[in-house]
């Protein structure tokens, strides 16, 4: 089963994903957020499966909104990555009442060692979990990129142990007052926009295709008894669509950067076989005299993505540019080093133009044969 690192969800289609089938007690996705419900005497969730690795995985989210005490005693909202045994978990304690955030990792419900820091709606807004070589850390942010580390600690036993058992459970509680909610927001995005998850049948070549029309017009200053001169400006607008996971769609203009340059990143996931040689090559198709010379190829996998991810395998040394084709060859003894899934993306560069062409998940299938 998946990272947590490529649970994605930035709940704009108000509908409960496939990944959330466990959520109980009223908890909805609602004008863009996951929202749960704190009632008076009960429990709720947005929850995952238990199917979940949280091992060598990060998994960030935006607390859109919390609940206030309105008249209870025991009034909370939680982020936390739960192991298959009851009251043992890693997260976040927002308790309302006292306007403390707890950074616990509990057993048996408590965690002695807890950390409590007073909440602050702005500072605290963004939360993170990440365990990385033996290591979990505890991360807050103002805006989802800059990141304050809040608390470190040896990363227990079952986070290894329960490996695809995890699950990630944004809960809330209150004991009497007044009904009202949390929200959660953008989980491992940073992006608003549609986020849709789709499958293919993938093929080694990829094949991109571009039409590009372009358009001119004339700018002049006519004095009298002068001639009209006039400087043609040149735009370009380019739509394409990519023959693997996903469409492309573009809209932009670009002058004299490429037209290829108006173009969204492609989805492509990979699929490395541990031990084993890889090769798959990505072709432009249209325009018919489109190349690549003179552009670098680029390309990293990572345990997520930015500098929050632990870099698992440069790609770049294995990226050949071949006229309209960039060939990915990954020798079997560098698929050796693979240890677990992550996230790439494929770049183009020439100059100071980059262009992201291809991104996705990356699946390692652990080699048996030694």
């Amino acid at each position: 089963m998946p990272s947590l690192s490529t649970l994605v969800d930035n709940f704009n289609d108000n509908v409960i994903g496939p990944d959330w089938g466990d959520s109980y007690g009223g908890a909805t996705e609602t004008g863009g957020q996951a929202r749960v419900p704190c009632v008076a005497g009960g429990f709720a969730s947005y929850q995952t499966g238990a199917s979940w690795t949280f091992a060598g995985a990060t998994v960030f989210l935006k607390l859109a909104a919390v609940p206030a005490a309105s008249g209870g005693s025991d009034v909370s909202c939680n982020m936390h990555v739960t192991s298959p045994t009851p009251g043992t978990s890693i997260g976040f304690h927002y308790n309302a009442v006292t306007g403390m955030l707890r950074i616990e990792s509990n057993i048996g419900f408590w965690d002695d060692n807890a950390i409590e820091i007073a909440y602050s709606s702005t500072t605290h807004r963004w939360l993170r979990l990440r365990e990385d070589a033996g290591t979990v850390y505890w991360d807050t942010s103002p805006d989802g990129t800059t990141w304050t580390n809040r608390r470190t600690a040896t990363t227990p036993a079952w986070v290894v142990d329960a490996a695809e058992q995890c699950r990630l459970d944004l809960w809330a509680h209150r004991d009497t007052g007044t009904t009202d909610y949390a929200a959660y927001d953008n989980v491992n995005t940073l992006a608003d926009g549609a986020v849709w998850t789709g499958t293919a049948d993938l093929t080694a070549t990829t094949a991109l295709t571009a039409a590009p029309a372009v358009s001119a017009h004339a700018v002049s200053d006519l004095a009298a008894g002068s001639t009209l001169a006039a400087a043609p400006t040149l735009s370009a607008r380019a739509a394409a669509d990519l023959t693997a996971e996903a469409a492309l769609v573009a809209d932009a203009a670009s002058s004299p950067i490429p037209e290829v340059a108006a173009m969204s990143a492609g989805e492509q996931h990979l699929l490395i076989e541990q031990g084993s040689t890889f090769m798959q090559t990505y072709t432009v198709v249209e325009p018919a005299d489109w190349t690549w010379d003179g552009w670098t190829a680029r390309a990293q996998i990572r345990s997520a993505p930015a500098d929050s991810g632990e870099l698992l395998l440069d790609l770049t040394p294995y990226l050949t540019v071949l006229g309209p084709a960039v060939r990915l060859a990954i020798p079997a003894a560098q698929t050796q080093t693979l240890t677990r899934n992550g996230v790439w993306d494929l770049e183009m560069v020439t100059g100071t133009t980059v262009v992201r062409i291809l991104q996705g998940r990356v699946t390692t299938s652990l080699e048996v044969t030694r």
